[in-house]
């Protein structure tokens, strides 16, 4: 049975004395949603939807690919992936190149200006971050990098599930 968050207890007390799967996905959404929100204080020119931002990123450790790939790296349908890359393209932030492995399949890769702005939003997201750990105290900021190493596991538990799925 997991634990309810009491009134008089944040959310981030109640899930640090007894983590569950509802706290756990309040907290990921919580940062995620203050991450973005924050980004525009740093980086106010920022416009590019969370999608494409994901799609540099990949792109950024994994170029050049097929559309296919990246598809099946983000959990997204070719069709969508396609659109955004052509937004993208149109944004010059990537480019479509012939697959030199096969002349018939066509490879996305990261422009310069793509990489520009892909270092750019990282540096600012942790910059922000830097500024939310230094306001922790040393107890919050040790549970924190105590936690990491458990949550890339669970990201990549989960990454397994939905290959699971996508099998049966």
């Amino acid at each position: 049975m997991s634990a309810q968050p009491r009134s008089d207890v944040p959310p981030s007390r109640a899930a640090y004395e007894a983590p569950d799967a509802r706290l756990l996905t309040e907290a990921v959404t919580r940062l995620r949603r203050a991450l973005r929100a924050s980004i525009r204080t740093d980086y106010p020119w920022e416009t590019l939807p969370m999608a494409q931002v994901e799609l540099l990123q990949v792109l950024g450790e994994h170029s050049p690919a097929r559309i296919s790939d990246l598809a099946t790296r983000q959990r997204l349908a070719p069709s969508t992936v396609s659109g955004l890359i052509g937004q993208m393209i149109n944004a010059r932030l990537v480019a479509r190149d012939v697959d030199p492995a096969d002349r018939r399949a066509s490879v996305v890769t990261l422009t310069d200006a793509g990489r520009g702005q892909l270092t750019a939003w990282t540096a600012a997201h942790e910059r922000r971050m830097d500024a939310a750990l230094a306001a922790l105290d040393d107890n919050a900021r040790a549970a924190i990098a105590d936690a990491l190493p458990a949550l890339f596991l669970l990201a990549e538990n989960l990454g397994e599930q939905e290959d699971d799925k996508r099998t049966q």
